[in-house]
């Protein structure tokens, strides 16, 4: 049984009670009217928009996918009125600058209006979540006149944007790129080349589409370092508000057929000398597309944690209403033929690891959307850049441990429904299909473990990552002093010992041998997502704590509390394992030759 419920309360709680993100707003110029009633009500609004207008298009857009019809790409039935209802409602100009039309919200209550987004309608929501990260390269590198031209429309949800850069033999390996930008004399240029794995590449969702595409100059060096960012509209502007009446040279050549996310358009590009403008200078659009792609690996978290908490809602609803036999201690239900299976033991454990990891989730997005607001607002030049290194060091974990746990999350509803949960009846088994893709898109947990070891650990000599060390040393030292505190206190102090002594062995082996990093580097990745969970659950614990000793009776935060015993109980304990496997270095995988793999 899919079902989505906003989960108001544990996001007041995250923002409010845990980050304090109200008065951190009163210190940003600009955020000062986001208060927490308003904020609540942001995210009410979200809720409804969403249940009424997306959640019932989610199992019939995945049903129906996007298709290639009349020389365009048809979205699903429904989809195109949906998203004009959206726009006409302010949503996609809720974090747009107000300089372009935006309302100016802060990044952490863009990101929780997301993860509602998500959670009821994933396919149909890649639209919008596509064109932010085009909005923001552009409004980071776009010239002004670029920035005149579309930024109020793709703020105002006019038109949609995109970003064009895998090709049929390259993924993440971008310097394999040929796409080509031929200079036309006029200050413009013309750009040839087919692209793929393009979300919301063409759709009948809005009028026009920005393209922000990768290609080369033909003077371009060889390698990444050789490769410019053009803008490429779909229609080419004419006039005060017209558009072409032909596209400007480019086509859907096909859309995917996918495993999941199928209401989503993702599709194979052709451009054909088609008209673009350069963005930025010459041979650093890898350097400017970076905004997009950063911003983007920090929205496939938010994907996962609203898919996350749509298949706990389901499994939790489900597990009320299921009766299967007899809990082991006795009836709990004597009133019914059988109990709901939420009495048995192992339900409640399945139950509870997707509640952990959907909260730790929600913590961790927040908390580094924060920071992106930090980043972009903080008076202090210390404190701007405190935030952006902070955002780099963790970006990599959100994108690849929160993918990957938002899989598990998901998996997990199909077992607490059973039989009826592999069956697409219940709508659970699309959300495993939906979630894959997170693990994909924007790089590999290989490409963001490697991200994080080599690019944000070792070249920078370990000191974003000693300092984080030892801030959560500095925490976890404060909480063995403290009433109910001292088991989180006691475990952080020693996962933080080993992971710091594991980051000192990758490097030393990676010294003397550059695969030790790939060998080691998923595993990494997992230990360090794990910590930095349980200490941000250790600090809402002492959050609970504190409300419970003066007084409150709200079970919200006995729920907390035990949800943080949990997740230090039988969640934390995988990062030993993870770190123990990532000891093992290069011999279990070298031993074998690629010649006996076939054996």
């Amino acid at each position: 049984m899919f079902c989505y419920d906003t989960p108001v309360r544990d996001m007041q709680f995250v923002l409010h009670e845990l980050l304090d993100a109200s008065t951190a707003f009163d210190a940003l110029p600009g955020l000062e009217g986001w208060d927490e009633d308003t904020i609540r009500q942001t995210i009410e609004a979200s809720g409804r928009f969403a249940c009424r207008e997306l959640l019932p298009l989610n199992a019939a857009g995945d049903r129906e996918g996007c298709r290639v019809e009349g020389g365009g790409v048809k979205s699903p039935a429904g989809f195109a009125q949906a998203y004009r209802r959206f726009a006409e409602a302010g949503w996609p100009a809720l974090g747009g600058d107000p300089r372009y039309g935006g309302q100016g919200a802060p990044a952490v209550v863009y990101s929780a209006v997301s993860e509602v987004f998500y959670g009821c309608n994933p396919g149909w929501t890649m639209f919008p979540g596509t064109a932010r990260g085009a909005y923001q390269c552009l409004l980071a590198h776009g010239s002004p006149e670029q920035k005149d031209a579309y930024l109020p429309r793709i703020v105002s949800g006019e038109w949609t944007a995109t970003m064009c850069l895998t090709e049929p033999h390259c993924g993440s390996d971008l310097g394999l790129l040929r796409t080509r930008a031929q200079p036309a004399g006029d200050g413009s240029y013309r750009i040839t080349g087919a692209k793929m794995f393009i979300s919301g590449g063409d759709h009948d969702m809005a009028p026009n589409i920005v393209h922000l595409v990768l290609a080369r100059l033909p003077d371009a060096p060889a390698g990444v370092g050789g490769i410019s960012l053009f803008v490429v509209p779909k229609f080419l502007p004419e006039g005060d508000a017209g558009l072409a009446a032909t596209p400007n040279g480019m086509a859907a050549m096909a859309v995917e057929h996918k495993m999941g996310l199928r209401g989503s358009a993702t599709c194979a590009m052709n451009f054909d000398a088609s008209v673009g403008w350069l963005v930025g200078r010459p041979n650093e659009g890898l350097r400017n597309m970076f905004v997009m792609i950063n911003a983007s690996r920090l929205g496939v978290g938010v994907q996962a944690l609203g898919m996350g908490q749509a298949a706990y809602c389901s499994a939790l609803g489900y597990a009320r209403e299921r009766l299967q036999m007899r809990a082991a201690g006795g009836a709990k239900r004597p009133d019914l033929p059988a109990d709901p299976i939420i009495e048995h033991a192992d339900v409640r454990r399945m139950l509870l690891t997707q509640k952990a990891y959907v909260e730790a989730a929600r913590m961790l997005i927040y908390w580094l959307s924060l920071a992106l607001d930090m980043q972009a607002g903080a008076a202090d030049a210390g404190q701007r850049d405190a935030a952006a290194e902070r955002l780099a060091l963790l970006t990599p974990v959100v994108k690849g441990f929160l993918s990957e746990k938002g899989a598990v999350v998901a998996d997990i509803a199909i077992q607490v429904h059973g039989g009826h949960g592999y069956v697409s009846d219940n709508g659970v088994e699309q959300i495993v299909r939906d979630l894959r893709a997170a693990q994909l898109y924007e790089g590999t947990t290989a490409v963001q473990a490697r991200d994080l070891i080599v690019r944000k650990i070792l070249n920078d000599g370990g000191r974003q990552f000693d300092q984080l060390i030892a801030e959560i040393r500095t925490f976890a030292e404060t909480a063995q002093a403290e009433d109910g505190m001292g088991i989180f206190g006691t475990a952080l102090a020693r996962c933080c010992d080993d992971i710091q002594r594991l980051t000192g062995e990758i490097g030393q082996a990676a010294r003397h041998e550059a695969d030790a990093v790939g060998a080691a580097g998923c595993d990494f990745l997992r230990a360090l997502g794990h910590l930095v969970c349980a200490w941000l659950f250790a600090q809402a614990a002492r959050v609970a704590l504190r409300r419970i000793a003066q007084g409150s009776s709200d079970p919200f935060y006995a729920s907390k509390l035990a949800t943080a015993h949990f997740y230090f109980a039988r969640l934390l304990p995988e990062a030993r394992c993870h770190a123990e496997v990532a000891r093992t270095g290069l011999a279990s995988l070298s031993g074998l030759p690629q010649e006996l793999l076939f054996v």
